[in-house]
């Protein structure tokens, strides 16, 4: 009998056909029609353990950049696995889509009928939120040969997708509300209300003493993961309402996968006024993935890790997705870990939002009755988990208060067990395994921002709104840094938490996310608090 490595962290287990699922799934027998269909695979490399844990250990300590082209052979899979599973792969009738350039992933797709005769998996029709897909009952195994140094097999369970954290809403007040939204360039709210929600831009800016630093992200470049693109003559309303001068030349679009993309449904539109409209300077790379599903979320990281080193000014990426650990595969969290591993080491600091369900978030990232848990990606150790707060300013523009908001996501890791070296201060035990987030930023719908979306103004909040306006923070910090003759930031978050109690944060006290309340110094709702970026400025070494 043929030895093989089976792939058991790759999927989680399905029941049997005909039931229904304590989370929804409805099973069904695949039937003939379906043999033909072709599903994208993708094969995680491993790269040696010792230099994962040399390069780990590089990061959190805040060392040196390390590029991409730096990193190199030592730190990737070797070229001879690389071959075999491709070599292999081919024998088996799966076409190769891409190799990343650093050897981690190979994409390849093959038809329902070939994956079940290669990978032994049986493969079953998959409901879930009305939507039927054709996914593995069973874990996948390879040749023991070709396997060996083969992490993971990740995409064949496209029910199981990362989710958008936003909430839309009509604005409460009507002073920002146009009376016909369509004419893009006809849109002058009446009568103007200063400081009151739906936020503008620039009242974001005040209110984390961020517009007087003599910085707006020029010469830095912002990227976004999403599934699509926004339109432009959304962006285009954005920033006039918002008086900047940021242009369409400034945006990027990179379709990654080649494939149809749906239609903007607000997330990536939210991502690209916000960072923009804190940064309006910067430039802005929109990848692109074409669907939520982990195999093409995979290949933009990938695409985003090779564009690195042809825009070294690409130090921020904005990523408003995720999922709950209990829904996640391992294989999964360890697949995109690499990825967030290598670009924190080149200095691309990854700025994930935590979720707006709170403690307890299901799987559908809305409602707050699942089981307690944090969401990934913001728990990995090399990203910058972004929390929420509910944000309320006096007529003047000034803080009249900001307490932890409901739905912001946060609290211990099941999947990353050991505590990053750097996740220490007041209110954080030494026992405790990764926390999240790490820092916050205003959230709440209900104190929301202004997000002009299909011709029309929509109110707009959760931590899909915190994290790209953090990401664009750091595009001003970094701009500030280089005029200051400082080099670009390393990963922030060794950097940060020293800064814990200190005026670079103001300490959230009040507000609950559920299980967990917001206290003197570091908190599972807001983490270190909200940022200074004057301070931040004047201060990051």
């Amino acid at each position: 009998m043929e030895n093989r490595k089976v792939f058991k962290e790759s999927i989680l287990p399905l029941p049997k056909e005909n039931k229904v699922s304590p989370v929804g799934l409805m099973l069904q027998p695949t039937i003939t029609e379906h043999l033909s269909e072709q599903i994208p695979v993708v094969f995680a490399m491993k790269i040696p353990a010792k230099a994962q844990r040399e390069l780990e250990q590089r990061v959190s300590s805040g060392q040196k950049i390390m590029s991409i082209n730096e990193q190199g052979v030592a730190y990737s899979p070797k070229k001879e696995d690389i071959d075999a599973l491709v070599s292999w792969l081919k024998q088996e009738n799966f076409t190769i889509t891409k190799l990343s350039r650093s050897g981690t992933s190979v994409y390849a797709k093959a038809s329902i009928e070939q994956i079940q005769k290669s990978l032994r998996v049986t493969m079953v029709r998959v409901t879930k939120d009305g939507f039927t897909y054709s996914a593995a009952q069973n874990a996948p195994s390879l040749p023991a040969d070709i396997g060996q140094n083969v992490s993971a097999i990740i995409g064949l369970q496209p029910f199981r997708q990362l989710k958008k954290h936003l909430l839309m809403r009509v604005p409460k007040h009507g002073n920002r509300i146009a009376s016909s939204a369509a004419n893009v360039t006809g849109v002058v709210p009446s009568p103007a209300i200063s400081n009151a929600p739906p936020y503008l831009a620039s009242e974001i800016l005040n209110a984390y003493n961020a517009n007087g630093v003599g910085a707006t992200g020029k010469g830095q470049t912002i990227a976004i993961l999403i599934d699509t693109f926004p339109n432009d003559a959304d962006l285009i309303a954005f920033w006039q309402k918002n008086g900047l001068n940021t242009t369409m030349a400034q945006v990027t679009k990179i379709n990654v996968t080649g494939q149809n993309l749906p239609l903007p449904s607000g997330e990536e539109t939210l991502d690209a006024e916000w960072t923009t409209g804190i940064a309006p300077d910067a430039n802005l790379r929109i990848y692109a993935s074409g669907s939520l599903q982990f195999a093409d979320l995979d290949m933009a990281l990938d695409q985003i890790i090779e564009d690195v080193e042809n825009f070294p000014d690409m130090r921020q990426l904005s990523i408003s997705l995720g999922l709950g650990e209990k829904y996640m595969s391992k294989a999964e969290v360890n697949t995109q870990h690499l990825k967030f591993l290598k670009l924190s080491a080149a200095g691309v600091n990854v700025f994930v939002s935590s979720g707006d369900a709170g403690s307890n978030p299901d799987s559908t990232g809305h409602s707050p009755s699942g089981p307690l848990q944090v969401e990934h990606p913001s728990s990995d150790p090399f990203v910058v988990g972004v929390g929420g707060t509910t944000l309320k300013l006096s007529a003047a523009g000034t803080v009249n208060d900001e307490s932890g908001w409901a739905g912001g996501g946060g609290g211990k890791s099941i999947l990353f067990k050991t505590k990053p070296v750097w996740q220490t201060g007041v209110g954080i035990s030494a026992n405790n395994p990764r926390l999240v987030p790490d820092v916050s930023l205003t959230a709440n719908p209900d104190y929301g921002a202004y997000l002009f979306i299909n011709g029309g103004i929509m109110q707009i909040g959760g931590t899909s709104w915190s994290a790209p306006a953090w990401a664009g923070f750091c595009a001003i910090i970094n701009e500030a840094r280089i005029k200051a003759g400082k080099e670009a930031l390393t990963f922030l978050n060794p950097l940060l938490y020293p800064l814990l109690g200190t005026t670079c944060f103001r300490d959230i006290l009040t507000g609950s996310n559920g299980q967990y309340n917001a206290q003197p110094g570091y908190d599972m709702v807001t983490g270190l608090g909200v940022p200074n970026i004057q301070k931040l400025i004047n201060t990051l070494p």
